[in-house]
């Protein structure tokens, strides 16, 4: 099997699904499961820290992580930096068989903190039965150091193993998300996937065709190129949910933003036009405060801010337009601003799996 922890919403078992596999997903939040759920993963809804790893011993050919981010996010406050030192004993006391994290997690100014430990436990009572064969972890650059301390363990298990920061836009993504990886192998060597987009197109070369430019949003979302954006008036959108302002197809009057305006995502500001990828997708307590803001429009609060709908960032995931989110508007947000990209996942899983990214794999548009 293939065994995925803190599996959210699915961003890893859709990119596996695309490539002809599946895997068990262990997941504590209850709207990520029902997802799970009517998208037909495998799911044991757990608290993946308390879960024991007999089950899966001499079973498990592939492990991967993606623990929560919060704790570490620019998001956030960001309080697992100042617990680093604690995760980092964690670690290395799992990694020795010693399970201390009741007592580190005392000090944590952040309970979430530790959940980057975790892994270790799984990876540390499958390597008594020489397992798993590969694995593969994502998180926020800012846990780029504990990835290394993964890795100079697994190292010494067998392990080929690279560790570094990957942009989800280099591989066809909608979106300028960076994010720390790991990739660990006990049968190949551990190296990054080629990336297959840039911010420029490359032209073709001796040694094949270069590299395509970076998606759009524009692109990925299909909005038309020829039609003047409209203003609409904003609906919904608090922490408390409530419907969508805007059904799904609902964009086929926005423009080519190098004409007509930008995309912005508070609280971060970050600012793109709609011909360039969008910045890393934030969501939680400001659920869908990314707005498409027409040029003539002043005040990006006001009626001419257009938000985004939560099918729409779930295709900026690169997740199906019809990926069935469930939960209210807040909780469909969430699960997706905390999701791992598909297409980078499945980028980052094809060489373990023998298999290859292929176009048309991931249709974009909603």
């Amino acid at each position: 099997m293939i065994l995925d922890l803190f599996a959210g919403p699915g961003g890893w078992s859709h990119a596996l699904r695309v490539l002809g596999r599946r895997d068990i997903g262990i997941e504590w939040d209850r709207w990520a499961c029902r997802t799970r759920a009517a998208a037909g993963h495998l799911t044991v809804r757990t608290d993946a820290a308390v879960y024991p790893v007999r089950p899966f011993l001499g079973r498990t050919r592939g492990l991967i992580a993606s623990p929560p981010c919060q704790a570490w996010s620019t998001a956030g406050r960001r309080l697992g930096l100042v617990d680093q030192p604690l995760v980092h004993q964690a670690i290395a006391d799992l990694a020795a068989g010693r399970d201390t994290r009741a007592r580190l997690l005392t000090a944590c100014r952040d309970q979430r903190s530790l959940l980057a430990a975790e892994p270790m436990r799984y990876l540390h009572a499958l390597n008594t039965v020489g397992e798993p064969e590969w694995a593969v972890m994502e998180e926020v650059p800012a846990v780029l150091a504990l990835w290394r301390q993964y890795a100079a363990t697994l190292r010494t298990w067998g392990f080929s193993v690279w560790a570094g920061i990957l942009n989800a836009a280099d591989f066809g993504a909608p979106q300028t998300r960076r994010r720390a990886i790991l990739l660990a192998s006990r049968t190949r060597t551990a190296t990054p996937p080629p990336p297959t987009h840039a911010r420029d197109a490359e032209p073709e070369s001796l040694f094949g065709p270069g590299r395509r430019r970076w998606v759009s949003m524009a692109e990925a979302l299909g909005w038309g190129a020829t039609q003047r954006p409209v203003p609409t008036l904003c609906a919904g959108g608090g922490p408390g949910g409530g419907p969508e302002p805007f059904p799904s197809g609902s964009r086929k009057a926005l423009a080519d933003a190098r004409d007509h305006g930008h995309w912005t995502n508070p609280p971060h500001a970050t600012t793109r036009r709609a011909d360039e990828p969008a910045g890393t997708l934030f969501f939680g307590h400001r659920s869908n405060a990314c707005v498409w803001i027409p040029e003539h429009t002043s005040d990006p609060t006001g009626r001419g801010a257009i938000r985004i709908t939560s099918a729409e960032a779930g295709v900026l995931q690169t997740f199906p337009a019809d990926y069935p989110w469930q939960g209210n508007q807040s909780q469909r947000f969430t699960q997706i601003g905390n999701a791992v990209p598909p297409l980078l996942a499945a980028h980052l899983l094809a060489p373990h799996l023998n298999t290859t990214v292929t176009p048309g794999d991931f249709s974009l548009a909603a």
